[in-house]
């Protein structure tokens, strides 16, 4: 007889999808190998997501709530979940960034994590986590949904020239990633500026940090270190980064002209023409 894992429902998000999906298959007649036809998956990914061995993309969920006639129950559901793999110091600014009308970043390192590809995303978190890449990367386009909102926050986005030059996976990968911060540039709620080598010191030398804004809150900053976050409400912090967005913006190159580098630097360092002779432009 085949031994089926108890699971705790209010463990965890996790385990309460599971347990939840286990329950209503069941209610509905189906096998493992019967619902995973329905959904266009094996029975055996069917298993793993009833017993937590495996995290459900949203793209499952809503296939899930199809087949089982759910009424939306699970698709609302993976949000929760999703969010829950995030690492336990970074889910307090991920939920206050889902919430925030006006969202400022200046970034020294990486592209912003609303912004990355899935690519970019893997890439980035292969190195650290390369056990848990996929729930990492499905956590993080989870994040990024709140782009897609019908009134979604306005995103003021500083970039380091050096991210555009660090490579992150290989040369498609940066490739695709330039290319979609371009796609950006119609949109009027994100706005990207490249802060040019040019500028040299600047008041952002201290590291990557956020600023979010909110409608019935007081705003808050946040930066974060190797294995832990800060974030706090505090006046004086507030006000002296708020004053230091602003001399990067004023510092940066404009939207449109960031644009023109971004791309430049897209078809000159990752184009395929230069891919293919094995030259570096720096």
């Amino acid at each position: 007889m085949v031994n089926i894992r108890a699971l705790d429902p209010a463990a965890s998000p996790l385990d309460y999808f599971g347990a939840e999906l286990r329950r209503k298959r069941e209610a509905a007649g189906l096998t493992l190998k019967e619902l995973g036809a329905v959904v266009f998956c094996t029975g055996s990914l069917i298993g793993q997501v009833e017993t937590a061995a495996k995290v459900p993309t949203r793209e499952f969920a809503e296939r899930v709530d199809a087949a089982l006639l759910t009424d939306g129950f699970f698709s609302r559901l993976v949000g929760l979940v999703l969010r829950s793999q995030l690492p336990s110091w970074f889910q307090p600014f991920a939920e206050m960034e889902a919430t925030a009308t006006y969202i400022s970043t200046y970034q020294c390192q990486l592209v912003y994590g609303l912004l990355q590809t899935e690519a970019y995303a893997a890439a980035l978190l292969c190195v650290d986590h390369p056990d848990r890449v996929d729930e990492m990367v499905a956590a993080r386009l989870e994040r990024q949904r709140v782009l897609e909102r019908e009134n979604p926050p306005a995103l003021w986005v500083v970039l380091d020239e050096s991210v555009l030059h660090q490579m992150v996976g290989d040369r498609d990968v940066m490739r695709e990633q330039l290319a979609r911060l371009l796609t950006f540039r119609d949109k009027p709620w994100v706005h990207i500026q490249v802060l040019p080598y040019s500028v040299g010191a600047h008041t952002g030398m201290m590291g990557s940090f956020t600023l979010l804004r909110f409608d019935d809150h007081p705003d808050l900053f946040y930066c974060e270190s190797y294995d832990q976050g800060h974030m706090t409400a505090n006046p004086q912090a507030i006000r002296e980064r708020s004053v230091g967005y602003a001399r990067l913006q004023a510092a940066a190159l404009s939207p449109e002209d960031s644009a023109d580098l971004i791309a430049r630097v897209m078809e000159e360092r990752y184009g395929h023409q230069q891919a293919a002779e094995g030259r570096d432009v720096a």
